[in-house]
């Protein structure tokens, strides 16, 4: 009797993992759309959008946490992907903490909804649903309103807008009482 071929563990291996990829797929995609009943920005000018942003407040996440004077500076790139450069001081430690990233639409270019990687191969979204028509000022949500950011050329919003954009965040169901609000303290930033 001969022994058994190892070709049928490998097939059955490769289906598995086929069948696990397409499974994941769906919410690889969860991770990269706006929430349900989110209106994205259209029409998007990403050229307009490129340059230095302040971090005027945001929601808390663990890859932030503790960081004052944050900013992030998006530069468009040959080949129609976004670099991005987010940069914050860490009081704690007394440094200067940043991160690189690539940003790429998730559709027609003319609609702020990008997709984010400072991660290899994994994306979350990231998408403008507030601008000001000179681009002075925008909010951006993640894939879910547990993500969200408000953003200015300026270290500081008129109180105007800034009350605007959270009553915005607050109908889309964000917790706006938690947002944090940035301080802007060091003039390096």
């Amino acid at each position: 009797m001969r022994p058994a071929s190892p070709l049928p563990v490998h097939r059955w291996w490769s289906r598995t993992v086929l069948v696990l990829c397409l499974a994941i797929l769906p919410l690889l995609n969860a991770c990269t759309s706006p929430p349900d009943g989110v209106t994205v920005v259209s029409p998007f000018d990403v050229k307009r959008y490129a340059g230095q942003w302040f971090e005027i407040a945001r929601l808390d996440h663990s890859f932030e946490r503790g960081l004052s004077d944050v900013n992030a500076t998006y530069r468009l790139e040959a080949d129609g992907s976004v670099a991005v450069i987010n940069r914050g001081f860490n009081t704690e430690k007394g440094e200067w903490k940043e991160a690189v990233g690539k940003a790429l639409f998730t559709g027609d270019t003319n609609t702020a909804s990008l997709k984010v990687s400072f991660f290899g191969p994994f994306y979350g979204g990231y998408h403008v649903i507030a601008l000001d028509p000179g681009y002075r000022w925008a909010m951006v949500i993640g894939p879910n309103t547990d993500y969200l950011w408000i953003l200015a050329r300026d270290k500081q919003l008129p109180p105007g807008v800034r009350e605007q954009l959270v009553a915005q965040a607050a109908r889309l169901g964000v917790k706006t009482n938690e947002l944090i609000w940035v301080e802007h303290r060091r003039s390096d930033s």
